[in-house]
């Protein structure tokens, strides 16, 4: 598998790792100025590696250690293990973190999956409810699991409605493309490529329909944002100024981000096609405003629900203590004083 896209592995196994939790006990790491955090390399990091090579953090005395992994499971399997001081993790990563006890603080909103993930299905199939009986393609666990679960509720079908075919997400699109499925769940760039290559079908659904279902976050330990929240608030300021550069330079931001993803710049502007990156308004919105439909709290809330409902976690916790909106409050008052 490509692994320059893998940013969503399986829910299993971070369960697992996170059902060691009481088992670690390694000592976080010590320099306060230089957080370690851990990433995958995804299009919604494109703002952070801007600001990371323009000296946005260096000059609000941040030292950030990047600390790049081939999975999130991998990154957040180290944060459980305290090896770092923050990740990026997918929505779903997070509560089932936060089911195992981890403590964290979300202090901004990476991206949201606007179009990026998507279901593919022959013409014949019409709707939604004509996955009834289907063999679908989708890798089993995963974030485009779950989805394709969410958006499969809103016509009353469930896991016992279909055949699942377990397959990556590069997998997946493949095996609809050559023709041997007919239904596939994947994401960019596997969707947008599968979708041209083969004619007798349609992106069916997308993210764009459920804009709330999939985000990526930036999430510190506990511990260290109560301790170091200077750090934090220069880390959510820095990628934030990465973001208002990419806006403001679209082409040389691009060149910039895909020099350190390691992506070609023409996918890279693909891959950002399908994300939403918010800037420190929408992050206020989606952290701070509870009225919001964009309420960040209440969609990991029914995510948690919903993850219950699956057995992916006992119970639902209390998420609202891992919601810390405080930091980009601070920001929006030093930017407007």
């Amino acid at each position: 598998m490509n692994q320059r896209w893998t940013r969503r592995q399986t829910l299993w196994m971070l369960v697992g790792a996170a059902g060691g939790l009481a088992l670690h006990a390694c000592t976080p790491p010590t320099n306060n100025q230089s957080p370690a955090l851990g990433l995958f390399t995804w299009v919604g990091s494109t703002p952070l590696y801007i600001a990371q090579a323009q000296g946005f953090f260096q000059n609000r005395g941040l030292n950030l250690d990047i600390k790049v992994f081939n999975a999130n499971t991998d990154a957040n399997t180290a944060f459980i293990s305290r090896r770092l001081d923050a990740v990026s993790p997918v929505g779903s990563e997070a509560v089932t973190l936060a089911a195992a006890g981890k403590a964290f603080r979300i202090v901004l909103v990476q991206d949201t999956s606007v179009g990026a993930d998507g279901i593919l299905a022959r013409s014949s199939i019409t709707s939604l409810s004509d996955f009834r009986g289907k063999q679908i393609a989708v890798e089993e666990g995963s974030v485009s699991h779950f989805f394709l679960l969410q958006v499969l509720d809103t016509v009353g079908l469930g896991a016992e409605d279909f055949t699942l075919i377990n397959a990556p997400p590069d997998s997946a699109a493949a095996a609809y493309q050559s023709g041997n499925i007919p239904i596939a769940v994947t994401y960019s760039p596997y969707l947008q490529q599968a979708n041209t290559a083969q004619p007798d079908g349609r992106i069916i659904y997308d993210s764009s329909e459920m804009p709330t279902a999939i985000n990526d976050l930036y999430v510190f330990d506990a511990d260290y944002a109560d301790r170091n929240p200077e750090m934090v608030e220069a880390f959510v300021a820095g990628v934030l100024e990465g973001l208002a550069f990419l806006e403001a330079n679209p082409e040389e931001g691009v060149a910039i981000a895909s020099t350190q993803l390691g992506i070609p710049p023409d996918e890279l502007q693909e891959g950002l096609q399908g994300v939403r990156l918010p800037d420190l308004d929408a992050n206020i919105e989606m952290l701070a405003n509870s009225e919001s439909e964009l309420y960040l709290l209440n969609t990991m809330n029914s995510l948690a629900q919903f993850l219950q409902s699956r057995n992916q976690i006992q119970q639902v916790p209390d998420l609202t203590p891992f919601i810390d909106p405080k930091f980009v409050l601070a920001l929006r008052d030093k930017q407007s004083s």
